[in-house]
């Protein structure tokens, strides 16, 4: 399982890699095309805005993943033991929360999407919203592998912290090297 896990976040990232360049590309691109010879690539514009929001919501899960987003830990670690497994526990429920809330929300503009044609690509934008899906899955996933890891006991005091400071993350990496 774990090295299913580890392939769909490898090829997440890769996405992420190939969406950013094709971005950068077009976007360069017509830049140069519109200053350089007074004309442009319509297409360009419409698709570059479609990869920024895959880009957003792909590029969310991998930092889910990593613990890379946003939060506030400072009472969180002043807490006892049982108060982080609480605060642990509360938080995930509120994200399984959101994650479902994304997911229905997805699903009832599903028909509308779907019959919406984009302006100049005419690509259903079912296809563009659609992410929705992925994000909202993949983050459930997640937050419920999170919940029962802690229903069995598989957390350190430190794991119950979902927020790391670039510090963490520098004196980490310094000791995974020193080994």
């Amino acid at each position: 399982m774990k090295k299913i896990n580890d392939l769909f976040f490898k090829l997440a990232e890769f996405t992420l890699v190939i969406m950013l360049s094709a971005m950068v590309i077009m976007v360069f691109g017509n830049v140069v095309l519109r200053y350089g010879f007074n004309d442009g690539i319509i297409s360009s514009e419409e698709l570059s805005r479609f990869l920024f929001i895959w880009i957003t919501f792909l590029g969310a899960i991998v930092t889910m993943r990593e613990n890379g987003h946003l939060g506030l830990d400072s009472i969180v670690r002043k807490l006892s033991l049982r108060g982080k497994k609480m605060a642990f526990a509360l938080s995930n429920v509120l994200m399984l929360g959101c994650c479902a809330l994304m997911f229905y929300g997805t699903l009832k503009q599903h028909g509308i999407n779907a019959s919406t044609r984009s302006a100049v690509t005419e690509i259903p934008m079912s296809w563009v919203y659609g992410v929705g899906y992925i994000t909202s899955v993949a983050m459930g996933l997640m937050i419920m592998g999170k919940l029962v890891q802690l229903a069995k006991g598989n957390f350190n005091e430190s794991d119950l912290i979902q927020v790391q400071d670039s510090e963490e993350v520098v004196t980490a990496h310094t000791q995974e090297a020193a080994k």
